[in-house]
């Protein structure tokens, strides 16, 4: 018996189950056990399936989307509030403390997932198992931009911390506009004189379409023995068996046929639709968890020119009462080889847990066991809900009016409004509050690792390796020291950390930026 995989011994798929290689098409094989099954056809299930078939490559692996294709949610890159997260420019990383010192400690973790994440990409191209990280990857400067003493104060406190830390090595902080023009020529543009300005400016950072690294990721797991990708399968239920083995319950919406399959491991890694189905495991753990779900919209540019004139992501700070993935920016992004320029995110509100979800979805996931921290939630976050309210009632105009606050001279012809993909908050059990509502990831698992979920939004996709990483680390902790050489050298810094080791952190930089092709910007 296997240990990382209770009460089962491990069996080993045929290779006939292989059958299909294409990113939305439907498998055919009828196998009724694996060792592993993703649910989810996103970039967390396509990180942690490479990752286990690196590790263990001897194990069998189903996973099942219910759309037609894979990264069609919150993967897509028009459904991603922003990608890259490496706390280079997100000010909600780095909250003010009374004293006006600003504390760093979120922006270095979330920088040091993201390098993670880097080490890991390196790796995948090292291997051959992703021929061009450019595929994905594009260098795109980082930016913060304010305005008004208090906030420029604040950026200038917030430069002086970060730019001392070797994670964030090379940041530069100006207030003079003719430099700002030349970094930022459309939010200099036509803007009226005497405002106080300041901008941070980052050359380490880069735009990540997750979407194609996803799809990346399920062309060569698709290629090799034992893996099986099912596209057009909804999974109802997930109940444990006598065996202590998990049964999952699939449709195959295409040919509307259900069928079971037995697996030692799961992981529920569908975005907002994670919620529901790790209630239906029953684990204690999903005892008295919630979800808020929170709709995003973007403006998209239209106009070629306006789209050339810019290069970078530019984040200011959030509104009064706006939740961390709100943070207006104007953002470069490349998608699928063409530039483009979005602004945003508008946050609107839905019941729904997947943009293709349910109206039915945050109803049907109230229990008894969550509804008083749900309630209580709704009692204390009224800022946020008056938020939601104004942004679901904005006008085109009024969108604009918020544009400008970054290109003065912005024209509503200009843009069109985009509707990005859901995000389902978190909510737990409080002893003093009564539940309260988070805004990062987070895995629950099984006491015997035996399934697992990811809950939560921000910053998601940026840090799917350091994330999947947590998964390995609890539900396959016996494993771990026969993983630990492999682990190594798919993520060289293991173990150890980056914001203790200047030395190794530029070494692992320098060599990430090299095998990327991330030297241009």
């Amino acid at each position: 018996m296997d240990p990382a995989l209770p009460a089962c011994k491990m069996q080993k798929a045929d290779a006939a189950d292989n059958a299909e290689t294409t990113m939305s098409s439907t498998t055919t094989d009828t196998a009724s056990s694996v060792d592993v099954v993703l649910i989810g056809g996103g970039v967390m299930s396509a990180t942690l399936g490479t990752l286990l078939r690196q590790l263990q490559p001897d194990w069998s692996i189903s996973i099942f989307e219910r759309l037609d294709s894979v990264a069609e949610e919150s993967s897509n890159a028009w459904n991603n509030a922003g990608t890259g997260h490496s706390a280079l420019c997100e000010l909600n990383y780095t909250p003010q403390r009374a004293d006006g010192s600003v504390d760093i400690t979120k922006a270095i973790n979330v920088n040091e997932q993201f390098q993670v994440s880097r080490q890991f990409w390196t790796y995948l191209v090292e291997q051959n198992i992703l021929e061009s990280a450019r595929d994905f990857l594009t260098p795109v400067p980082h930016m913060s931009f304010v305005w008004g003493d208090k906030n420029v104060s604040f950026l200038q406190a917030r430069y002086k911390a970060l730019s001392a830390h070797p994670l964030f090595s090379g940041m530069e902080f100006t207030q003079d506009q003719g430099q700002i023009a030349q970094w930022a020529p459309l939010v200099m543009r036509n803007r009226p004189a005497g405002q106080n300005l300041a901008v941070t400016r980052s050359l380490r950072g880069t735009d990540v379409n997750f979407g194609a690294l996803t799809r990346l990721l399920f062309t060569y797991l698709v290629t090799t023995p034992a893996c099986t990708l099912h596209t057009r399968h909804d999974v109802h239920d997930i109940r444990r068996d006598s065996d202590g083995r998990w049964v999952i319950k699939v449709q195959d919406t295409r040919l509307n046929t259900e069928r079971e399959v037995k697996a030692r491991f799961v992981f529920i890694g569908g975005g907002g639709g994670a919620l529901p189905l790790l209630q239906k495991t029953g684990i204690p753990e999903s005892r008295g968890v919630g979800g808020f779900p929170v709709s995003g919209q973007f403006l998209r540019c239209t106009n070629p020119d306006l789209i050339a004139q810019h290069h970078a992501k530019i984040y200011g700070k959030a509104s009064v009462g706006a939740p961390p993935m709100s943070v207006p920016h104007l953002d470069t992004r490349m998608i699928d080889g063409t530039p483009a320029l979005l602004f945003g995110p508008y946050a609107g509100f839905s019941t729904r847990f997947l943009k293709n979800g349910s109206l039915l979805d945050l109803p049907r996931s109230i229990r008894a066991s969550n509804f008083g921290a749900m309630l209580a939630v709704a009692r204390d976050n009224w800022p946020l809900t008056k938020y939601l309210i104004e942004q679901v009632l904005q006008s085109h105009n009024d969108r604009i009016k918020a544009l400008r606050d970054f290109i003065p001279d912005a024209q509503a012809k200009d843009w069109e409004l985009v509707v990005a993909g859901q995000r389902v908050q978190i909510i737990k059990k409080d002893a003093k509050k009564g539940g309260v509502l988070q805004f990062g990831t987070e895995v629950i698992s099984s006491a015997d690792g035996s399934v697992a979920a990811l809950l939560g939004a921000s910053p998601g996709a940026s840090t799917a390796a350091p994330i999947m990483l947590t998964v390995l680390k609890k539900c396959f902790a016996s494993k771990l020291p026969e993983w630990d050489a492999k682990l190594k050298q798919i993520i060289p810094s293991y173990g150890q950390k980056l914001a203790d080791n200047p030395e190794l952190c530029a070494q692992l930089f320098d060599k990430s930026t090299s095998v990327l092709g991330l030297k241009e910007v």
